[in-house]
């Protein structure tokens, strides 16, 4: 059953900075509902045993699955899941929500904690923690190509040109070039550093450890700074849009935005509900958090409104 609620958010700590009071419309989600892809005005997430489609209204559809995981992908008219059960890649038909392939590529993180992403006319995934990304061909739903990663490497984002990867274990943010397949340009990183996005004119990588966000040239490599946004980052999520970073964090609020030109935090949203996933949209902000058994769907138009720098 769906639920809306509006809540006011209350104010933060001068430590925290300024939580800014807004509306949000909250979906009830039973179960255990995390990464998200974004699919016109719906959102796809994962969640136990099934991967389900969601719009404002409420449930649209549900895709059985045995242990779908991490960030998916949209691409050729379908959803890329990582199956963490079986080790596959699945491919979910978005108009009929049917699975109608399962590639084997072994999966890096058996846990959970990574991306399928699509750039360059293929599909990418984290699949073997001793250091492999695999290269999936949508025309054939086979694996094209393996590339040789850092040991660790579960984090994926493609964009400004390159796939890029992290290995938390090696502390790396890694360039791969799709015409050769190939590592082209690595840079160390701060402690655990995690998932990423590539956009807004940098690739931006959330350090877990230190609670911040390193700023990356896509083209020297060279960090070109840090946001510092809390005591530590783990387990949340990153995107990028309209000029800034939207960063799902566990504590402190629910999400925070990054001004991408000033690196400045420009807002804060939301009481601490836990570990979740977030996605950007230019109407809105989608955020889940599986603890809470909530999707909840920010307005863009209350977000300009509310939104308060750090004091």
């Amino acid at each position: 059953m769906r639920k809306w609620m509006v809540i006011a958010a209350l104010a933060g700590s001068a430590a925290t900075g300024a939580v800014a009071a807004h509306a949000e419309q909250v979906i009830d989600v039973p179960g255990y509902a995390d990464f998200l892809a974004v699919d016109g005005e719906t959102v796809w997430s994962t969640n136990q045993g099934r991967v389900e489609r969601w719009s404002r209204d409420g449930k649209l559809a549900e895709v059985p699955m045995a242990r779908p995981c991490g960030v998916m992908a949209l691409a050729d008219g379908s959803l890329w899941v990582a199956d963490c059960k079986e080790g596959a890649v699945k491919r979910v038909d978005t108009r009929s929500a049917k699975v109608i392939a399962a590639v084997p590529t072994g999966i890096a993180n058996p846990q959970g904690e990574l991306n399928v992403v699509a750039g360059a006319g293929s599909v990418w995934v984290a699949s073997d923690d001793k250091g492999v990304v695999s290269r999936i061909d949508p025309a054939t739903n086979k694996v094209i190509a393996k590339v040789a990663v850092d040991p660790g490497t579960w984090y994926l984002a493609f964009g400004q040109g390159a796939l890029w990867a992290v290995s938390s274990e090696r502390q790396s943010l890694q360039r791969i070039d799709p015409g050769s397949n190939r590592v082209v340009g690595r840079v160390a990183l701060g402690a655990q550093p995690g998932f990423l996005a590539a956009g807004e004119g940098a690739v931006w990588v959330q350090e877990q450890g230190d609670g911040t966000v390193a700023r990356v040239d896509p083209k020297t490599l060279a960090i070109m700074g840090r946001v510092k946004v809390g005591a530590n980052l783990k387990w949340g999520d990153i995107d990028t849009g309209d000029g800034k970073v939207w960063l799902r964090t566990t504590d402190d609020q629910e999400f925070a935005v990054i001004d991408a030109r000033t690196s400045a935090v420009e807002g804060r949203f939301g009481k601490a509900a836990g570990s979740g996933a977030l996605r950007y949209t230019p109407a809105g902000v989608w955020t889940t958090a599986h603890d809470a058994h909530r999707l909840t769907w920010w307005p863009q138009g209350e977000l300009k409104k509310a939104g308060q720098p750090n004091p």
